[in-house]
């Protein structure tokens, strides 16, 4: 009985319900009374319970009739949406944008484009990942997401094509609380060898080609820039760390910059990056565009990565 069940006969029940009578729904949908209420009758049919009590001038919902209605405008929005997103795939919209992002890049940038995405698609699934190092990667190369932004010396990768997206500075900082804070610079290798450094360590195979930046003897690790961030404010080692994850710590005497006589800085070229041949669809192409606006960079084109 139920394959008798359509989305015109819900679509119905809810014009009903929502508009008062069977003239009103008839107005708004643009039919003839009996035609509504002939619907609502088979609806009531198919589903063997009265939907609405006829015994007043207007029906009323039964207790039946307000349970199934809830489950009827389910169904009617889900079957719009599945509507809306094969609309959006036919015209190259992807089913699902996935995209794998290290922690190094800016989470306010990004979050501002991705809330616009929503608004721009708003039926279009997101899967989002931020991992670090080698993660990204890992993650494009296993078929997990489509696009990765993220350092290209983690892992020398020669076999994916990637677009420049921005620049990220790195700055040497410690806790303001840390010996460490209170030498006079520039610091040289060997009093930072007497230090703890935070460093960052990969959860993949991928990132071997990093291995620059370590000054110290003693070695801490961490897989996350979270944690690492929440071990340097507590007095644990230095590291280097992005310039808009600890410009606010400094300026509040949280954290201090340290000035190092080999590499005060450097700076960790982000890039969007993408196996040869898939390119982005309409939406991911709209957040490349948006991102590219907000940094204030240019993706430049599309070339192999070398």
């Amino acid at each position: 009985m139920l394959d008798r069940l359509t989305l015109d006969q819900l679509r119905v029940l809810l014009a009903v319900a929502e508009e008062g009578s069977f003239s009103a729904a008839a107005r708004k949908l643009g039919r003839v009374q009996s035609a509504i209420s002939q619907s609502v009758q088979t609806l009531e049919d198919v589903l063997q319970v009265q939907l609405f009590s006829r015994e007043g001038k207007v029906p009323t919902l039964t207790e039946a009739g307000r349970v199934l209605l809830a489950d009827a405008r389910n169904l009617v929005r889900g079957a719009e949406t599945m509507r809306t997103r094969a609309e959006g795939i036919a015209t190259d919209v992807e089913p699902e944008l996935t995209l794998a992002v290290d922690p190094i890049f800016p989470s306010g940038v990004l979050m501002e484009s991705l809330q616009l995405l929503s608004e721009e698609f708003p039926c279009l699934p997101v899967t989002l990942f931020t991992e670090g190092l080698g993660g990204p990667e890992q993650r494009l190369r296993d078929g997990t997401v489509r696009l990765a932004i993220y350092t290209l010396l983690s892992t020398g990768a020669e076999d994916l094509e990637s677009e420049f997206l921005t620049t990220i500075p790195m700055i040497p900082v410690v806790a303001a609380s840390h010996p460490l804070a209170r030498e006079p610079g520039p610091l040289t290798r060997a009093q930072l060898e007497q230090h703890v450094q935070l460093v960052l360590t990969d959860r993949t195979p991928l990132s071997n080609h990093l291995r620059g930046g370590i000054y110290s003897l003693r070695i801490w690790r961490f897989a996350d820039l979270a944690t690492r961030l929440e071990f340097l404010l507590g007095g644990f080692g230095w590291c280097f760390m992005p310039t808009h994850m600890v410009e606010a710590h400094i300026a509040a005497g949280r954290l201090a910059r340290l000035s190092l006589q080999q590499q005060d800085s450097f700076d960790f070229s982000v890039s969007v990056v993408r196996e040869r041949g898939r390119t982005p669809g309409r939406a991911g192409r709209w957040l490349l565009e948006d991102l590219r606006k907000r940094l204030g960079g240019d993706l430049g084109s599309e070339n192999p990565i070398k």
